[in-house]
């Protein structure tokens, strides 16, 4: 809620000022409340013990008079006689010297002199007067109460009753007022028709009037707060009713606001007090947080400021827990800007040589793209150690590691002003900037031999063979990342193409994204069934019949129209996706057999094998599976390293698909590394001489006679051998003097589709020319 620690401070000790503040004044509060009520309530006890007196010494003296009265001949005569006005003059008389509200005489028949009849409920107080001797207790006359006194008229026998009555208005409880000593208020209620009337308000439903009932239904004689409005101190006190059934009461009421009203100047001087207070603590924490909170805010102003890098100190000002706290501070910034420099090092230097990494690289080189000049471009050199894994095979780890070091550092000072940093293990980066590029690369071919110079490495010097791959662009251009990325790929342009330095070639490198893309193409024309099969007829050069035909995937793309097989054969064994072209093409060329059998021609049907599919076993049994569910005649045409990788596995691939009867052919004979080891092990059915050796066999030469050994070599190991690349008729009588067994190629025939294919197979003819007797020598000779 509070940003700021002083001001949390300052809320705190004011706080807990003014809730201490409070409790205090409630509980005067409460004490003089207490206090306050607790002498109302003496003094209402007391008010209601004076009326107690005043009632029964008035009720005494009406008591007298009433006696007095009825006890007098005269007046006895004059009522057993019925003489009226002697009745009438002798009451109103004493009414005066009683100073009476009424006085009146009420017969035994029910005759009244003295007042209206119809001003009461005569036989309700006949009822009373008949049922006591004298009756007395508040009666109702008017709707208002009266004290009502009686006294039984003698004439010997009871001829009537004299009865005075003082009324209970408000003068009269003005009077009662005055005799307490606090400001009481007083009312008469008596009971009419099951309800409590107030002599002044008459029947009205109040609060008032409901508390009235309950506190003389409960009998509660001490008095008790009404709630409401405004709480008031009640006390109710029963008086006698003429009427048994019906009740009356007294009642004294009290503001308790009123009782507090004598102590409102010292709950103001209190709550001014705490005002006071409360500020000068406010004050005072305020003052006190802030000598606090400064060097605190003070160490979190520098706290951010080390948060972003900046250098910090913070002035120590004293000894306290503060200080000591600022002086650590110091410490932990001093420690941790040694350590971040540290870490920057380190995050931007190659942990072995000491050169500049990738990421400090990176970095000069946004920085010089951002400070180009007009005309001026970035130039990247990605400098790669040829052959480093052998050499450092030779010389161990720690002196190789030592090599590129010192070769870092002659490529610096060879080249001044130019940054030198560490790529890869083998691979060293500069970055500098030029406006003449040409005379930029000429000076660094220069360079050249004496880079290549030997280094003395361990007391010995060691052979260094490098090749530059260069790379720049122009502000707006390329970031560094893609720049040191084009760099590394002129270095693996210049070393495919044997050049010691080589510029980045857009054109050679093409559009991986294209190709890419192609790949997710050409799964979806697997998927569709949109590539075909092209097959290319084999001669068998002894019966002079078209005996077998290799398949061979062909794809026509819709956009990019014919893409050649090199091509989406390659990028699928790179990308992974052999395995379903590969199952596609074997489909494919289950299908078409099927079909050239419809069509009454059984040839041997060959099907290109990648050698990434060698030494998988799941795609054996599919293979074989597929074979067997078919009866078709399959070939499968692999290269022999495709056996190098995992010999073991493939090689027992090999047997099972030579158990499950399907030959297996050696494709491209001679165009690698051929291993007479692994063509001892393979169960390979035939050989077939790559077209690089046969295209030239008319010349004669080494390929003639390379050609002639093969054809022996396999004849010997028990496998057949077909030539590829067949464009002659000369190089097919050489082939069939030779003793090859079948021929391939664009004189016998161009692959073709399936329907050509069918008339081609039924319009087939030709004459081979016999093969001649030689002897051994004069074959070779002819090689």
């Amino acid at each position: 809620m509070f940003q700021r620690l002083q001001t949390k401070l300052t809320v705190l000790y004011a706080g807990l000022f003014a809730l201490a503040l409070s409790v205090v004044a409630v509980t005067v509060y409460v004490a003089i409340a207490s206090n306050a009520q607790r002498a109302v309530r003496e003094e209402m006890a007391a008010s209601g013990t004076v009326f107690d007196r005043i009632w029964t010494l008035r009720t005494q003296r009406l008591h007298d008079g009433a006696e007095l009265l009825s006890r007098d001949f005269g007046f006895r005569a004059a009522v057993a006689t019925h003489d009226r006005p002697t009745v009438e003059s002798a009451v109103a008389n004493l009414r005066q010297r009683l100073g009476l509200d009424l006085a009146f005489t009420v017969g035994v028949d029910g005759e009244v002199v003295g007042m209206d009849p119809a001003r009461l409920d005569l036989e309700k107080l006949w009822s009373a007067l008949d049922a006591e001797d004298g009756a007395q207790g508040v009666f109702a006359i008017d709707g208002k109460p009266y004290q009502l006194i009686s006294a039984p008229i003698l004439s010997p026998t009871l001829t009537g009753w004299i009865v005075f009555a003082a009324k209970l208005d408000e003068p009269e409880m003005r009077g009662l007022e005055k005799l307490s000593a606090i400001g009481l208020d007083a009312q008469v209620f008596d009971q009419r028709g099951g309800q409590w009337v107030s002599a002044d308000t008459g029947p009205v439903n109040t609060p008032l009037a409901a508390f009235v009932a309950k506190a003389m239904h409960d009998k509660l004689r001490e008095p008790a707060v009404l709630r409401g409005g405004a709480d008031t101190l009640v006390l109710v006190k029963p008086i006698r009713a003429l009427d048994r059934t019906s009740g009356a009461a007294l009642v004294l009421r009290y503001p308790v606001a009123q009782a507090m009203a004598p102590y409102r100047p010292l709950m103001a001087a209190v709550i001014v007090a705490g005002l006071i207070g409360a500020a000068l603590v406010a004050a005072a924490s305020w003052a006190l947080s802030r000598g606090i909170s400064k060097p605190i805010t003070a160490l979190d102003v520098a706290a951010r400021r080390l948060q972003r890098g900046e250098d910090v100190k913070v002035e120590v000002t004293t000894r306290d827990e503060i200080g000591r706290l600022a002086e650590s501070f110091n410490l932990m910034a001093g420690e941790i800007r040694e350590r971040e420099a540290e870490m920057i090092r380190q995050a931007l230097h190659d942990g072995e040589t000491g050169l500049p990494n990738r990421r400090a690289l990176e970095r000069a080189i946004q920085m010089r793209l951002a400070e180009l000049e007009p005309g001026e471009q970035v130039l990247i050199s990605a400098i790669g150690f040829d052959r480093f894994p052998q050499v450092r095979a030779a010389i161990g780890y720690e002196l190789a590691t030592e090599l590129v070091a010192k070769l870092g550092q002659r490529v610096a000072d060879a080249a001044p002003g130019v940054m030198v940093g560490r790529l890869t293990t083998s691979i060293l980066c500069t970055v500098s900037s030029t406006k003449d590029l040409d005379g930029t690369l000429s000076r660094a071919e220069g360079l050249l031999p004496g880079l290549e110079a030997p280094i003395l490495v361990g007391g010995e010097p060691v052979d260094v063979h490098i090749t530059h791959g260069v790379a720049a662009t122009a502000a707006g251009g390329l970031d560094a990342a893609r720049l040191i990325e084009r760099a590394l790929i002129a270095l693996d342009q210049a070393r495919a193409a044997h050049r010691k330095l080589m510029m980045f070639d857009p054109v050679a490198y093409g559009d991986p994204a294209a190709n890419l893309s192609l790949m997710s193409e050409m799964l979806e024309a697997v998927r569709k069934g949109e590539l075909y099969l092209n097959h290319q007829p084999k001669l068998d050069l002894r019966t002079g019949q078209i005996t077998g035909v290799e398949a061979l995937a062909r794809w026509n793309h819709p956009t990019r129209g014919f893409i050649r097989p090199d091509l989406f054969v390659g990028m699928a064994e790179e990308t992974g996706h052999i395995r379903a072209l590969t199952d596609y093409v074997l489909a494919q060329a289950i299908d078409d057999q099927a079909r050239l059998r419809g069509a009454g021609h059984d040839v041997l049907m060959s099907v290109n094998v990648s050698g990434r599919l060698i030494d998988d076993c799941s795609f054996a049994d599919h293979a074989i599976a597929q074979v067997a569910a078919s009866g078709a005649r399959l070939c499968f045409e692999i290269t022999e390293t495709a056996v190098i990788g995992n010999p073991d596995v493939a090689l027992s691939v090999l047997d099972r698909l030579a158990e499950a009867g399907i030959p297996v052919s050696i494709d491209d004979y001679g165009s690698g590394l051929s291993s007479l080891a692994y063509l001892k092990q393979i169960r390979a059915d035939e050989l077939k001489i790559d077209k690089a050796f046969v295209m030239s066999l008319e010349a004669g030469g080494k390929d003639a006679l390379l050609v002639k050994s093969t054809v022996d070599l396999a004849h010997s190991l028990g496998m057949k051998v077909t030539a590829e690349g067949v464009e002659t008729r000369e190089g097919l009588a050489v082939l069939q003097l030779m003793g090859c067994d079948l021929a391939q190629g664009y004189h016998i025939a161009k692959p073709m589709g399936l329907d050509k294919l069918v008339d081609f197979l039924g319009e087939w003819s030709i004459e081979l020319p016999a093969p001649k007797e030689t002897r051994p020598d004069e074959a070779r000779r002819s090689a």
